[in-house]
């Protein structure tokens, strides 16, 4: 790029991750404060609760997808498109949208530059798809924030309707598969991410712990015990199981919800 930035990067800001052409700038603290919340700000900051925007530097042949509304500014010749291929695709994409909580229409930008998203006060995940195998990953509702326009993303549904209603998940799941690079909203930071790989093995969690899973692991919810009476004594009831071989990523200090989203895009 024939642009120069100029305090960009500095004691305040910081690039804390990079993966292929995505990077995670963190703002370490925010002088941008009042007195009526400087305190409130100071004792954020000392806890880990920042500020962090996903860079995507773009070269004119790779293209990148992103959450509607995600993008805050760009430098560089880049354009947005759709990625519509007409009216069937929209439709699809619509119920698609409305069926895993993700926005129906994600934009794909092409061109060369780089581009800067939203500040989100969740953490950004950068998963390599290769990591992945070829069935790829399926996600937790609302987690999407951007991918490397390589990667393909479709609606699967749970193995079974119980395993929608019986434990408390969605019954469909944003799928992606392919090569490049997925940047994830995640509640709780990667230290805190248990990976868990399975060869023709199981899981079993008592509560909506995984936060991104195999595709190819089949899931389902099943009793914690064989008996309804076994499931009654050990108090445990119902849990979600994943079965084959994969990996799960579990957050194992709190449940993925919407409560802590922060992000200022939609």
């Amino acid at each position: 790029m024939s642009v120069k930035l100029y305090n960009f990067v500095n004691e305040d800001r910081q690039i804390i991750q990079k993966l292929g052409n995505f990077s995670v700038l963190e703002h370490m603290k925010d002088p941008s404060v009042a007195p009526s919340n400087a305190q409130n700000k100071y004792y954020m900051s000392e806890m880990g609760v920042r500020r962090r925007q996903l860079i995507i530097d773009l070269d004119g042949i790779r293209t990148a997808v992103t959450q509607a509304g995600a993008m805050q500014w760009i430098i560089g010749d880049i354009k947005s498109t759709t990625g519509l291929k007409g009216v069937g695709d929209l439709m699809g994409k619509l119920v698609a949208g409305a069926v895993t909580k993700e926005s129906a229409i994600k934009p794909e930008y092409t061109g060369a530059g780089r581009m800067f998203l939203e500040p989100t006060y969740k953490y950004i995940l950068l998963e390599d798809m290769a990591n992945w195998g070829e069935s790829g990953m399926s996600v937790e509702d609302g987690m999407f924030l951007a991918c490397d326009g390589n990667v393909r993303s479709k609606v699967v549904t749970r193995s079974t309707l119980s395993s929608a209603v019986a434990g408390n998940e969605g019954l469909f799941n944003l799928s992606l598969s392919g090569s490049g690079v997925v940047a994830l909203e995640s509640n709780v930071p990667a230290s805190e991410i248990i990976t868990v790989e399975l060869e023709n093995d199981v899981l079993k969690l008592d509560g909506s712990f995984a936060i991104a899973w195999s595709t190819s692991l089949q899931f389902t919810v099943e009793r914690s015990s064989a008996t309804l009476l076994g499931s009654a004594v050990n108090k445990e009831g119902l849990v979600n199981v994943f079965r084959g071989t994969g990996k799960v990523l579990i957050s194992p200090t709190t449940t993925y919800t919407r409560s802590l989203s922060a992000t200022t895009h939609n």
